[in-house]
């Protein structure tokens, strides 16, 4: 048993470390966004970190409006990113969890 106790404690300092080597690994996944008419883009890590905005000339005579559309195309950025990230630790999570009873809510 100890012996059993000891693998599980490595498989899970493993995925551990995997989890740790995605996340890294997510800071290079960039996510591209649009205003519908283009006039916004906005590019963030799949770590949801801002990398970049470019605004439309036009955009800049209108503060309220220049302030609706980094709202939304920022909120669409930001939960394209939160998929990508919640999908691949999910994934490598998964990989890495030991087969332990009663904890196969990750399967």
């Amino acid at each position: 048993m100890f012996g059993d106790m000891m693998n599980m404690m490595g498989k899970l300092k493993e995925a551990q470390k995997k989890v740790e080597e995605t996340k890294e690994r997510l800071n290079t996944v960039m996510i591209d966004e649009s205003s519908n008419d283009g006039k916004l883009k906005v590019t963030l890590t799949a770590n949801r970190t801002i990398k970049s905005i470019s605004i439309d000339e036009e955009l800049l005579q209108d503060k309220d409006m220049l302030e609706d559309y980094l709202i939304l195309t920022l909120n669409r950025a930001i939960e394209k990113a939160t998929n990508v990230n919640e999908t691949e630790i999910a994934a490598v999570a998964k990989e890495g969890m030991p087969n332990i009873p009663g904890m196969d809510m990750f399967k």
